[in-house]
């Protein structure tokens, strides 16, 4: 198993991600005028800044792991099969995490067996944990429920839970 990229051309990326939105809050050259006037306007620069850069953070990260390519499809997980095969075609699903959509690389293998097709990847990695899952698609969550949690609810952190339950927002 090898990762998909170096370290050097993860933080090239990532640096590049973040040297451009900071260039746009706080422009190098001192001729050109900084934007915004109230703390407000500084905070949305910020979440703007935030909203490029993590997600590519995330992307880098994810791609430096040790299972992120694989060399042999393993055993098919529907019959056991040891007759699997990597496809040629990978795909980018857009995953959300907590930080925005981010996009990762899956292979897939299909098994000479059953005909039965899936991913290489390890199935327990999850963005941000259960309930978050591909962007605008469905796919099972952490705790083996619907995606968006049991009965299709989204799942929301603890914190924002006790939040909406406190103010009447979350009554069901």
């Amino acid at each position: 198993m090898a990762a998909r990229t170096t370290r050097q051309e993860a933080r090239a990326r990532i640096l590049g991600a973040f040297s451009a939105q900071l260039d746009r809050m706080i422009p190098e050259d001192e001729s050109v005028p900084l934007k915004g006037a109230t703390f407000a306007d500084f905070e949305d620069q910020a979440e703007a800044l935030a909203q490029t850069a993590l997600p590519v953070v995330l992307e880098e990260r994810a791609a430096l792991e040790s299972n992120a390519e694989v060399e042999a499809a393993g055993r098919c997980p529907h019959c056991g099969s040891e007759g699997a095969y990597l496809e040629k075609e990978v795909t980018q699903p857009e995953v959300r995490s907590r930080y925005g959509p981010v996009v990762l690389t899956r292979q897939h293998a299909r098994c000479r067996s059953c005909g039965g097709s899936f991913e290489t990847q390890d199935k327990s990695f999850s963005p941000s944990g259960s309930g978050v899952g591909i962007a605008g698609g469905s796919s099972a969550d952490a705790a083996g429920g619907a995606a968006g949690g049991a009965g299709g609810r989204l799942a929301l952190p603890s914190r924002l839970r006790t939040s909406l339950r406190s103010s009447g927002a979350g009554a069901q």
